[in-house]
């Protein structure tokens, strides 16, 4: 038999895990299967399980992928790390990109990411096997503990008091983007959410911005 590279495997996992990915763009995540994953990629169960132990074992590679095709994290700090304009003027910019980027991203990693937070919700034990084998934070975690002290540091040198201290900033920030996220979600790629009105990231994450202007001590006059 010819011998199988390193390469060779990699090559072949990832295609698996791209099937992976495909099927989740169509599907809830918590609602594929193995057989779907098999039938994505025209392989046999044996040769998957060549490669794979098992869906989850798949599905922890994905969000691998996801993390590392995501990419928001570097795009938001090295706009903080600018800071060329006005403190207000930096939120809004920083606020107007991060809206960017869940726009382009709604129909595949918003959505995929949102799909593995239902799972987290319904299946803990499930969720926690998935990501035992993830190392690091993913973005928007890595963004809360990181992007925030900047936008404070931003704010001291404009003279402006903080109106909430550090924790109950970030949990407000992370609690707003992830229902900026779910709404945005349920609306364009499910089609629910509020009857009658078009859910769009920019406008939502532009009423946030103002609030962290607000409670940073800033202004939002226009």
């Amino acid at each position: 038999m010819p011998k199988v590279t390193p390469e060779y495997i990699e090559q072949k996992k990832q295609m698996i895990v791209d099937a992976a990915y495909k099927v989740c763009l169509r599907k809830p995540v918590d609602t594929v299967t193995i057989s779907d994953v098999i039938a994505e990629t025209g392989m046999s169960m044996g040769a998957i399980y060549r490669y794979y132990d098992g869906l989850d074992e798949i599905l922890t590679d994905m969000v691998k992928k996801v993390r590392t095709d995501y990419g928001a994290y570097d795009r938001i700090m090295s706009l903080a790390n600018e800071a060329n304009g006005s403190f207000e003027e930096n939120i809004y910019r920083i606020y107007d990109t991060i809206a960017d980027i869940m726009e382009e991203h709604l129909m595949d990693i918003q959505k995929i990411n949102f799909d593995f937070g239902v799972m987290a919700i319904n299946n803990p034990e499930r969720m926690k096997r998935i990501l035992s084998g993830v190392e690091g934070k993913g973005n928007l975690e890595r963004l809360g503990l990181d992007l925030l002290p900047k936008m404070l540091e931003g704010a001291k040198k404009q003279g402006y008091r903080m109106k909430c201290s550090l924790e109950e900033m970030m949990l407000f920030v992370s609690s707003s983007i992830t229902g900026i996220e779910k709404l945005c979600i349920l609306s364009s790629c499910y089609g629910t959410g509020v009857p009658g009105t078009e859910v769009k990231p920019r406008p939502l994450f532009r009423t946030l911005a103002k609030s962290v202007i607000l409670l940073l001590g800033g202004n939002v006059d226009e």
